[in-house]
């Protein structure tokens, strides 16, 4: 009876661990949000460059650095299309 105990104990950990870091991983939208701010701070759009930097990272788990450019630094981000075949990715 002890060890049924014990054993449920350490199966309600495991569970809450695994989702503590899965709130807590990369592709969440606090993750992405900073980088994204820093990406769309000179955007002349803002809302929609957050919009859609937000969706990227999402997506792909990165954000190039800087403003504009660098995008070689995230593939993903970089070749991620719209319905147009223009760059999704801010």
């Amino acid at each position: 009876m002890k060890n049924l105990v014990v054993v449920q104990f350490f199966v309600i950990v495991l569970l809450l661990t695994s989702s503590f870091f899965e709130l807590s991983s990369a592709d969440s939208p606090a993750a992405c949000g900073g980088k994204c701010n820093v990406r769309c701070a000179k955007a002349s759009q803002h809302e929609e460059c957050l919009k859609y930097c937000n969706i990227c990272c999402g997506k792909c788990n990165c954000v190039p650095s800087g403003t504009f450019g660098n995008k070689d630094e995230c593939p993903c981000y970089r070749d991620m299309r719209n319905s147009k075949g223009g760059s999704k990715c801010p």
